[in-house]
């Protein structure tokens, strides 16, 4: 599969996919592409979410918060201690009258309608860089003379040079210099809007896990130490 490399995002406190450019745009005029990754590596998308980020930081802040309280209470079904919830401490959520049960369903309540509006600035953030995509690669397409294009699933190998997801994020930053967060009245997102921006979402999930792993294995700064006199 094709090599791809993952790095911390400098904004919104979020891990962003980049690729390495690459050499050569195409082989023998094949090239793969990633779509999700295109997008959460294109600038007006990160611009896009930091924009979010900063508007609704204290929604964002008591969010996390509620989730966090949401946590601590299933810990209290887990009665076995075993970090997750059987089928038997499951059906306890059933029980409307368990005071624990009422109190998560109080928080989901406050998560849904915290969480609402941050998620619909997000996806109409996706919305818009969504529709610079395929602009975008018919772009590098003819810049690059490519005569066949290919996803990741379609591919069982290629070399890193016949990847074009990072010229197409570029693309995009030429033809959409910013985006909005403030969806028009009674805009609804298309279920393809959805999915893409799960998938988004996914890419950032995998370069956080890539991030904090590596940090991990870092080596510990031995400590300075005095002149010995």
């Amino acid at each position: 599969m094709m090599k791809k490399l993952l790095a911390p995002a400098l904004s919104a406190g979020i891990a962003l996919a980049t690729l390495p450019v690459a050499t050569q745009a195409q082989v023998n005029g094949m090239a793969v592409a990633e779509a999700a990754v295109a997008v959460a590596g294109s600038q007006p998308l990160q611009s896009g979410f930091q924009q979010v980020g900063t508007t609704y930081e204290s929604q964002i802040t008591a969010l996390e918060q509620y989730q966090t309280q949401r946590q601590q209470l299933l810990q209290q079904l887990d009665t076995n201690g075993d970090g997750s919830l059987d089928e038997s401490e499951q059906a306890v959520l059933e029980d409307a009258n368990n005071t624990v049960v009422q109190q998560i369903a109080s928080l989901e309540q406050n998560i849904n309608t915290v969480q609402a509006p941050i998620q619909m600035a997000r996806l109409y953030v996706v919305s818009q860089v969504a529709e610079q995509y395929g602009p975008a690669v018919q772009q590098v397409i003819s810049d690059r003379q490519i005569q066949i294009m290919l996803s990741p699933e379609a591919v069982v190998y290629a070399p890193d040079e016949a990847n074009v997801t990072e010229l197409i994020s570029q693309a995009i930053n030429s033809r959409l210099p910013s985006v909005s967060i403030t969806p028009p009245q009674g805009w609804q997102p298309t279920q393809a809007t959805v999915n893409l921006y799960q998938q988004v979402q996914q890419v950032f999930a995998i370069a956080r896990a890539q991030q904090q792993a590596a940090a991990a294995q870092a080596p510990a700064t031995a400590p300075a130490t005095g002149s010995g006199r």
